[in-house]
């Protein structure tokens, strides 16, 4: 027997598992879950944080814009590795969901961007006595959100829209080394932000009653997020297959 004809075949799984009415039918079990678990999950934990966890010995209670900042600042990361993602899944296999995907996720990212920086802002002034500063963790998050925006102009730019996608890809990967540098800059330069509190390596250096409602709020948003992404991504292959069928009716009835 041929090993090839039983042989798995990444691209036939990814293409499999994108097929658009089988997204469409999988989103739609796991979407409203998701959107109520999300809400719930970031009312506990804003509620908790904002008014039942205690103030900073240092900052007062404008530490507590940290449980929307912090999550936002996350966020903020990782919805533009998931556009590196979908590019990488667009450029090299040619996933079907991936262009809509990274057309979708990019909105959402660059408005969790400015959230991130405006909720820093308003962070700095009581912390630093200025609204803004050109510190190292602050300049390459404005440099993330003008890479959300180019994003999101490059994929519509173009009258065709594969250009407009391949573009937008190419633009995603190129950004990413603007990743590490958000990540590691308060370690490789000397600036006001401070350094991470939470790391993979140490144990956590904030005290646990404002670690908990920190992680409550940050998965809540995560799944808000996510929840927002695919509703979006359901309303893009819903209205992508309406309009062949309405170019296809055309067709046959010219």
């Amino acid at each position: 027997m041929d090993a090839t004809a039983i042989a798995p075949n990444p691209s036939r799984s990814l293409h499999r598992f994108a097929n658009p009415g089988r997204f469409l039918r999988l989103s739609g079990r796991f979407l409203a879950p998701l959107a109520w678990t999300g809400a719930i999950l970031t009312v506990i934990g804003l509620g908790w944080g904002l008014f039942f966890s205690p103030a900073d010995w240092q900052q007062g209670d404008a530490v507590r814009i940290m449980y929307v900042h912090v999550p936002t600042a996350w966020l903020a990361s990782a919805g533009y590795m998931g556009l590196a993602v979908c590019a990488v899944f667009s450029l090299v296999w040619r996933h079907p969901l991936a262009d809509l995907a990274a057309a979708e996720i990019g909105p959402v990212g660059a408005g969790v961007t400015a959230l991130c920086l405006a909720t820093g802002s308003l962070w700095g002034k009581p912390t630093w006595g200025a609204w803004w500063v050109w510190d190292a963790r602050l300049t390459s998050m404005l440099v993330l959100f003008f890479l959300y925006l180019g994003q999101i102009a490059l994929v519509r730019a173009f009258d065709d829209p594969e250009r407009g996608h391949r573009a937008g890809a190419i633009l995603a990967l190129v950004g990413v080394i603007d990743l590490p540098i958000i990540k590691f800059s308060v370690d490789w330069w000397n600036t006001l932000h401070q350094a991470s509190t939470i790391t993979l390596t140490s144990a956590p250096s904030m005290y646990v009653g404002m670690l908990w409602p920190l992680l409550i709020s940050a998965l809540g948003f995560s799944l808000g997020f996510a929840a927002i992404v695919t509703a979006r991504l359901r309303a893009a292959v819903m209205e992508r297959r309406l309009r062949g069928l309405l170019m296809a009716r055309a067709q046959a009835g010219a």
